[in-house]
C-alpha cells in the first residue's frame, strides 16, 4: 500500500486522495512515484472506468515540497523529467476520465495537477495559484500549455506573473474549473459526476480525450481527418452497438467500457 495515498474503488471510480495533510499534500518524490505507479494502475484496471483525485485535510496540494528539494538541492529540469512530466502526462493520456475535487488550496504544481484533470468540481474554499515566479521561477507541470487553453492567454500570464491566488468563484467564472459547489458537498457532487462517467462509454470518453488534444495543435482539415478516423474505432465497440439498441428500445444504455 502506497505511503502517502489513500485508494479507493468504489462504483467503477478509482479514489484517488493525496494524503500528506499536515504539509497541505506538497509533493515528495515518494508521493511523486506513488501518484504515477496508481494512475497507471488506474488505467490498466479492468474495474476502473473513472479517476477521482483530491486532497486529505485542508488543501489540494500545495506543490514541490521545498524542504526536500531546497534551491541547489539538484537539477528542476531531472525532477520534473522523472516525476511530474510522467504524471501530468499519465492524466492527459489515459483513455479513462480524470475528474479533480478540489477541496482547499492548489498552489504551484499542485495547482497544474488540478488542471491536468479532465473537469475539475472545486469546493467554494478551494484557491488556485500559480507560485512559481514568487520564488523566482517558471510554471512546470504543464502550467504553461494547460493554463492557457483553459482561460485564455491574457489570464494566464496574469496568474503567472503576478502569482495572485485565485478564489473559486473567479476560477469558476474564468473556466479555470466547471464547477464550484459548497464545501461540505464537495465529495458527493464529485462522486455524482465520477459515477457518471464511470457508466458511461469509456472507450469514446479516451477517444474524445485524443481527439481534442490533437487538435488543439492542428488545423481544421486535420481534425477532421482524425476524427474520422477516431469514429471509425469509436463505431466498432460494444458500447457503441448497446447505445444504438438502447435508443432504438427506448431505454437507459448500460455500457461496459468496452
Amino acid at each position: 500500500m502506497p505511503e502517502t495515498l489513500l485508494l479507493e474503488t468504489r462504483d467503477g471510480v478509482r479514489i484517488v486522495t493525496l494524503n500528506r495533510p499536515e504539509v497541505l499534500n506538497a509533493f515528495t518524490a515518494k508521493m511523486g512515484d506513488e501518484l504515477r505507479d496508481a494512475l497507471r494502475e488506474a488505467e490498466q484496471s479492468g474495474d476502473v472506468r473513472c479517476v477521482l483525485l483530491t486532497g486529505a485535510g485542508r488543501g489540494f496540494c500545495a506543490g514541490q515540497d521545498l524542504r526536500e528539494h531546497p534551491p541547489g538541492a539538484g537539477s528542476f529540469g531531472e525532477l520534473l523529467r522523472t516525476k511530474y512530466n510522467r504524471i501530468i502526462l499519465g492524466m492527459q493520456t489515459m483513455g479513462k476520465p480524470v475528474l479533480a475535487a478540489v477541496n482547499g488550496v492548489a498552489a504551484g504544481a499542485g495547482c497544474n495537477l488540478a488542471l491536468a484533470a479532465d473537469l475539475r468540481v472545486a469546493s467554494e474554499r478551494a484557491s488556485f495559484i500559480e507560485v512559481f515566479a514568487r520564488i523566482g521561477l517558471v510554471p512546470d507541470s504543464g502550467g504553461t500549455w494547460l493554463l492557457p487553453r483553459l482561460v485564455g492567454l491574457g489570464r494566464a500570464l496574469e496568474m503567472m506573473m503576478l502569482a495572485e491566488p485565485v478564489d473559486a468563484a473567479t476560477a469558476e467564472r474564468i473556466g479555470l474549473v466547471n464547477r464550484v459547489v459548497p464545501h461540505d458537498e464537495l465529495m458527493t457532487h464529485a462522486m455524482e459526476w465520477a459515477v457518471r462517467l464511470a457508466q458511461g462509454p469509456t472507450r469514446a470518453y479516451g477517444l474524445i480525450k485524443r481527439g481534442v488534444g490533437r487538435s488543439l495543435s492542428g488545423d481544421l482539415r486535420s481534425a477532421l481527418d482524425y476524427e474520422a478516423y477516431l469514429q471509425d474505432i469509436a463505431g466498432a465497440t460494444e458500447d457503441h452497438r448497446e447505445g444504438v439498441a438502447a435508443f432504438r428500445e427506448k431505454r437507459t444504455p448500460v455500457f461496459r467500457g468496452r
